[in-house]
Order: C-alpha cells, then structure tokens, then sequence
C-alpha cells in the first residue's frame, strides 16, 4: 500500500502533473522541463526525481545530459495512473501551452548544472 500512496501523492501536484505531461511528450532533461514550464532547475530536478521515486519515469545519462522518460516497465496501476493522466490534460490550456514551449526548450550543459551529474537526484521531501 505504501507504493499506492507514494503514486497517488505523486500525482497531487499541479507542478509534477505538468512534469508528467512533458514527458509523456519525449524524453527530456531538467533544463527542457525547467524551460517549457518556467520553473527553477531546483523545482524541476525535485519534481522529476519525486516522479522517479513513485515509479512513473526513469532516468538514463547520455553526455553530459540526465534525461527522463517515462518507465515502461511501471506496474500496470501505475501505467493506468499515467494513462488517466493523460487523458484528463487533453483539452487543459495550460497542458497545451506546456507542450508548445517543449517543441522550443535547448538542451543545454550551461543552465542545467544537474543535466552534468553523475546520478539522478534523490528525492528528500515528502510528497
């Protein structure tokens, strides 16, 4: 039960369920998802790596960049949870906005300093 609600309070944030939506878009690194949403580098690796810690996306280096994907080896709830997700951004403005700012973001290794490191970050806070 515990995985469940780590997932459920995942997805109670509007910040991650925009994460979420960008990803499910293409793979991306912090300094896309922290263009395309206008969001710190610190908010943007703290929301992925809380996506990461629930299941829903992993995370490979290629270079110089840290990039972010959603799993396709999550368990079938969590697959139904990103599948509902999706579903319900379809027609939010805001989502499409999201979407349309991705189509222009630069992977970068200047503005993106965790985009450099070594390993994901690890989620400390609670979700």
């Amino acid at each position: 039960m515990r995985n469940s609600i780590k997932a459920f309070k995942a997805l109670s944030d509007e910040t991650r369920l925009r994460v979420l939506n960008l990803v499910l878009e293409r793979e991306c690194c912090v300094c896309e998802v922290m263009q395309a949403l206008e969001i710190t580098q610190s908010k943007a690796s703290r929301h992925l790596s809380a996506l990461c810690d629930a299941g829903f996306l992993k995370f490979r280096k290629e270079g110089l960049w840290s990039l972010y994907s959603i799993d396709d080896g999550m368990e079938d709830y969590l697959s139904d949870m990103v599948s509902a997700v999706k579903k319900s951004l379809i027609e939010n403005k805001e989502a499409k906005v999201d979407q349309e700012r991705l189509k222009t973001t630069k992977r970068t290794n200047i503005a993106c300093t965790s985009c450099v490191s070594e390993t994901p970050p690890v989620f400390q806070g609670k979700i």
